[in-house]
């Protein structure tokens, strides 16, 4: 019985390690999971670009999306498209709460002012200002509640251009036909849901006139050099508004002309500048720093969870357990055979008696190893000791184990095989019952 017991026990504990493993697994992959279909999920969204980059596939226009993590030759970028679903460049976002405030959030990610300077510094850029709260890409509603607050778009626009007089204007209609001329010489018109549009001197109309741009191409803050263009209404190029009057139209022709040749769209919406002039290594693609930020926030806290699982399994195993038994040989061995010929003696001598007592006294010996491991079982595996913590631990069957044991030390050498298993089978109850109870 003991030996069954200890042979089965690491067992037990190995299915227990592979199962946490497991689960830890699978935690880890539905964490990354979530946060892809996050990304996902705001790009196939109303408010997302996914339609544009499949409208521009289809139309023959090369057109890629990028959410970073390798450098791109800025040579091959025609036009680079930055959707801002920040309301506040350089500010945190900050998590909502309650279902409400995940409607009304203005902010899908961070995005910083330097990466989108650096962005419209190498490459020609088209910024697409953010007009939609979360609720419109949660319930496929454009309601004029869902609009972010014009203050903070503007606030983004003045960042952006560095123009201090840069303002928006509101909708004076809900619907606003705007023309734009093709490059084939005809003239389309865009349709815009509560159109959004800017004023900023210094800015050019591309589409809209002076005092009403809806897309404009204006300077750049801290470079008097570069130009950027910037589209006020997302809903020009977004799922929601690519399939209103001819903006599919519009946005093929005005795309396909910035990316002729052998460059491409780029839909990049990616925080940082990912981009990098032909031949230059100002930049190497694999640092340390690429490595060190799987050990951050959030894969930090997986990592300590991981040390600390494999801190108590070392522990509990070496504790418990103790190193592995031979059990062909050795002091183990030698004394499991001592034991067994003492027994054979006994039982040809008729000193059954005894021989009771002495297997009660393996039998409390091996529940106490097998309650307290191996370790402490030198301590606790005495009768006396066995019978104190029972009478701290589990009172209520420290009276039975008392006379149980008394008993068995009263019997005579010569008791009938009868009378043995009687006394066995009550000192097996009641160490069964402690163990059960523990």
């Amino acid at each position: 019985m003991s030996a069954s017991e200890d042979s089965g026990a690491p067992q037990g504990l190995k299915l227990e390690v592979v199962v946490l493993i497991g689960v830890f697994i699978l935690a880890l992959g539905l964490v990354w999971y979530f946060m892809s279909q996050r990304q996902q999920e705001l790009r196939s969204s109303p408010a997302g670009l996914d339609g544009l980059q499949t409208w521009l596939s289809a139309e023959g226009v090369p057109v890629q999306s990028f959410a970073g993590g390798w450098l791109i030759d800025e040579a091959t970028v025609g036009l680079l498209v930055v959707p801002v679903y920040d309301s506040a460049l350089d500010v945190p976002r900050v998590h909502p709460r309650t279902e409400q405030e995940l409607l009304l959030q203005e902010d899908e990610y961070d995005l910083y002012l330097e990466g989108i300077l650096a962005k419209a510094a190498q490459a020609d850029t088209l910024l697409v200002l953010p007009k939609w709260r979360s609720g419109m890409r949660l319930t496929g509603l454009a309601h004029p509640v869902l609009l972010v607050d014009p203050g903070a778009v503007e606030g983004t626009l003045r960042q952006v251009t560095g123009i201090d007089g840069a303002r928006l204007r509101p909708a004076t209609a809900p619907f606003t036909a705007f023309d734009y001329p093709a490059e084939g010489g005809e003239t389309l018109r865009a349709r815009i849901y509560i159109a959004q549009t800017f004023d900023a001197p210094g800015c050019t109309p591309v589409i809209g006139q002076p005092g009403r741009i809806l897309l404009g191409d204006c300077p750049v803050a801290e470079d008097a050099e570069a130009r950027i263009l910037v589209l006020a209404d997302p809903d020009l190029l977004n799922n929601h508004g690519l399939r209103l009057g001819q903006n599919a139209e519009i946005a093929r022709d005005f795309m396909a002309a910035r990316a002729g040749g052998e460059t491409r769209v780029l839909i990049d919406y990616s925080p940082f500048d990912w981009l990098i002039e032909a031949g230059t290594n100002t930049r190497r693609e694999r640092t340390w720093d690429d490595l060190r930020k799987f050990f951050g926030p959030p894969f930090l806290v997986l990592w300590l969870g991981v040390g600390l699982l494999l801190a108590m399994t070392l522990w509990r195993s070496a504790l418990r357990y103790g190193p592995v038994r031979d059990a062909l040989s050795g002091p183990g061995a030698a004394k499991s055979q001592a034991i067994a010929a003492h027994a054979r003696l006994m039982r040809l001598t008729d000193q059954d008696g005894p021989m009771v007592a002495d297997y009660a006294a393996a039998r409390v010996a091996a529940v106490a190893a097998a309650l307290f491991g191996p370790a402490h079982a030198r301590q606790l595996g005495n009768e006396e000791a066995f019978r104190r913590f029972v009478r701290r631990r589990h009172p209520r069957h420290a009276d039975r184990l008392d006379r149980v044991l008394t008993e068995i030390h009263r019997l005579p050498a010569r008791i009938s095989a009868t009378e043995a298993i009687r006394h066995v089978d009550q000192l097996e109850d009641v160490l069964e019952a402690i163990a059960d109870d523990t």
